[in-house]
């Protein structure tokens, strides 16, 4: 979805070159952090999480003040897929096994709460982020197809009901490639303009009364004290509440945090606009992909016919040096018809990847919140925690302890170990894959 001293921007905050970034709906610079001030609730991070934990404690009537080391949606928020998918990385299955029934029970209640959130924030304030309905599993093997159908299967025990099995040819009505054996439509997923998005909270935040200081990395916070301090190079704020929402760009500010997660790097490029007949040869329904193995594509369309086409894991959060090498083959085998296509833009981002695959939440001291962690759909995740966080603070601590009670494993190794451990992993399941079992 990188700077000693800060919010990891390697002292670039400017945009990095994505499609996302050149396409951007006009957003005003904000001015970076001056001077000392004081406010009801101060966020760290101006990208999903502390968006949407902003605006719901806007909305709630708190006073609020965002500090972003870059700009607003720098992160993973302005660089990820776009796809709005339901649930979290590790399956309803894992968490009924990991941690009981209950917590099974509570998370199925949620899975598709982010999405809802999102489509709520584009109607209430007229976000322009193209948004677009459905999102397809695909698989590649039979093994591919039976866990789809025990993940339908299962989530349909919990109430969920949005998502039914597609085989080969059902599934090339809306993809048209030759290299699955089928798969699953969620008709409660989507995708949109990942960057729009975060701007038009952003604006929606302001327009609330909400304050955003951009350019203004943290060098210091204290959380050991009632009213938390934060301060940046030229600013401090002194709040009732603190919320952290670094994420994987999260520094060695707040050490407590930086062992829970490891940032992981994933790519994605922009192809020329292909026009509207080939868009939809390629993708007739125009929904968003992303296939079930370990190491995955997804792909989807943007609102100008580009194919935008993700993939590849670089545990550390480190870039490949060719990302179009990277990509194209992969893209090329689902998509032969793409072959030799222009790639107008290539780029990459860090999302924080969880031991457990179980975003985390939780507080240091008694008034400063964290939430992080999302390991991949931090989309939606992103969403929910911010409602999440933003109930706590006002009052309601029911879902939030859900969440801080859940228990967190380190990386074995530690922070030394944890991108060799993680290679190793990844190696095995890639392998898994391959093998068809």
């Amino acid at each position: 979805m990188m700077g000693s001293q800060d919010f990891a921007t390697n002292g670039n905050t400017a945009h990095t070159g994505s499609y996302y970034a050149a396409s951007a709906n006009t957003s005003p610079e904000r001015p970076p952090l001056k001077g000392d001030h004081s406010i009801d609730i101060c966020i760290v991070g101006a990208g999903y999480s502390g968006l949407s934990t902003g605006l719901h404690l806007v909305e709630k009537g708190y006073k609020v003040a965002i500090i972003e080391a870059a700009r607003v949606g720098w992160g993973a928020s302005g660089r990820n897929g776009g796809q709005l998918v339901n649930g979290l990385n590790a399956s309803l299955q894992t968490i009924r096994k990991r941690y009981g029934e209950d917590t099974a029970n509570f998370v199925a209640g949620l899975v598709q709460e982010g999405g809802e959130i999102i489509r709520e924030r584009i109607k209430t304030y007229d976000i322009q982020c193209d948004l677009k309905e459905g999102n397809v599993f695909t698989a590649y093997t039979g093994a591919h197809m039976r866990e789809l159908e025990e993940r339908l299967n299962l989530w349909a025990s919990y109430g969920i009901e949005n998502q039914e099995m597609l085989d080969k040819e059902q599934l090339r009505k809306h993809v048209n490639s030759e290299v699955y054996t089928g798969g699953v439509i969620d008709h409660s997923g989507g995708h949109m303009h990942p960057l729009n998005l975060a701007l038009g909270e952003a604006a929606a935040f302001e327009k609330l009364g909400g304050l955003i200081y951009e350019n203004s990395p943290v060098v210091h916070v204290d959380t050991e004290v009632p009213s938390p301090l934060v301060k940046t190079a030229k600013g401090s704020i002194t709040c009732k509440t603190l919320v952290l929402c670094g994420n994987a760009y999260l520094g060695h500010v707040v050490p407590t945090l930086t062992a829970r997660v490891m940032p992981v790097s994933t790519q994605i490029m922009a192809t020329e606009p292909l026009g509207e007949e080939r868009a939809r040869e390629l993708m007739p329904t125009d929904v968003c992909v992303e296939d079930v193995r370990y190491i995955l594509d997804y792909y989807r369309m943007s609102a100008d016919k580009r194919m935008l086409f993700g993939g590849g894991l670089v545990y550390g959060g480190t870039d490949p040096s060719d990302i179009k090498a990277k990509l194209r083959p992969n893209m090329e085998k689902v998509f032969p018809q793409l072959k030799g296509a222009k790639i107008d833009y290539a780029w990459s981002g860090n999302f924080a990847l969880s031991f457990s695959r179980v975003p985390q939440m939780g507080r240091i001291g008694a008034n400063t919140y964290f939430a992080h962690g999302y390991s991949g759909h931090g989309v939606t995740g992103s969403h929910t925690f911010g409602r999440i966080l933003s109930e706590a603070i006002d009052g309601d601590k029911s879902r939030f302890d859900v969440f801080e009670n859940v228990p967190w494993f380190p990386f074995p190794g530690g922070r030394m170990f944890r991108v060799p451990y993680s290679m190793v992993g990844s190696w095995w399941y890639a392998l898994r894959d391959r093998l068809g079992v």
